[in-house]
């Protein structure tokens, strides 16, 4: 029997990580991005250069079909968060920071589950983590279970939804990725992948591209050297 999964894969370092544990353990791995008027649109551009580069490390064959969702504005027109708009990044009154987008990966999940319900698939996979994480209720462990129930439920199919990152932190992330596929691996999450939620994708540290200031390039560089000082 044919074991086959589905990737949320947004062209990021936990995505690309992800995506590699699929390649290493399912026969047949598609992926699939979103398009919903994010300010770091730029990750959409380094999708098919990652794919790419995993399947020339030691994957060639298990990856199949992407599949692009464009939500339009959808999730800009809301507002309010600055991952949607040119904003400056702080604390909302809600204690969680205005990079959280209300609703997002609850959205992903869901139209994932859709197209894997056409595909055939049956993992859906997804980076969120709740160890290593910037507040977001939609990254929580109990999350996705729910989901998970809501979906099976909903579509009447047995989907299992798989988040190889929920309890490991961002150094444990790069180290994951240097077992999955070695130093090659690591090059292309250095080298080919987008994190930065300014949307940097000029400046090139020993980590990756990013501004080095927001909060998603401080947690990337903070996991690399506590990795690098573990290693």
């Amino acid at each position: 029997m044919t074991e086959t999964a589905l990737v949320l894969f947004s062209g990021g370092q936990d995505s690309t990580t992800c995506l590699a544990w699929a390649l290493d353990r399912y026969d047949l791995v598609e992926t699939v991005g979103f398009a919903y008027g994010q300010r770091h649109a730029v990750e959409l551009e380094c999708r098919p250069k990652v794919r790419a580069a995993l399947e020339g490390i030691r994957f060639r064959g298990r990856l199949g079909d992407d599949h692009m969702v464009d939500l339009g504005q959808s999730l800009a027109d809301i507002g309010g968060t600055a991952m949607t708009g040119g904003i400056a990044i702080e604390m909302a009154e809600s204690g969680l920071p205005n990079t959280f987008v209300p609703g997002r990966n609850l959205l992903f999940l869901t139209y994932a589950a859709a197209i894997a319900y056409r595909r055939g698939l049956k993992r859906i996979v997804a980076g969120v983590c709740e160890t290593d994480f910037s507040g977001y209720p939609d990254c929580r462990d109990d999350t996705v279970k729910a989901m998970q129930l809501a979906i099976n439920l909903g579509m009447d199919r047995r989907f299992v939804l798989e988040t190889p990152l929920m309890w490991i932190d961002k150094a444990q992330t790069w180290a994951l990725a240097q077992q999955l596929g070695g130093e090659a691996l690591v090059s292309s999450v250095v080298g080919l992948t987008h994190t930065c939620y300014l949307g940097d994708h000029t400046t090139l540290h020993e980590w990756g591209y990013g501004c080095n200031t927001c909060p998603a390039c401080e947690l990337r560089s903070a996991g690399w050297r506590k990795w690098r000082v573990d290693a």
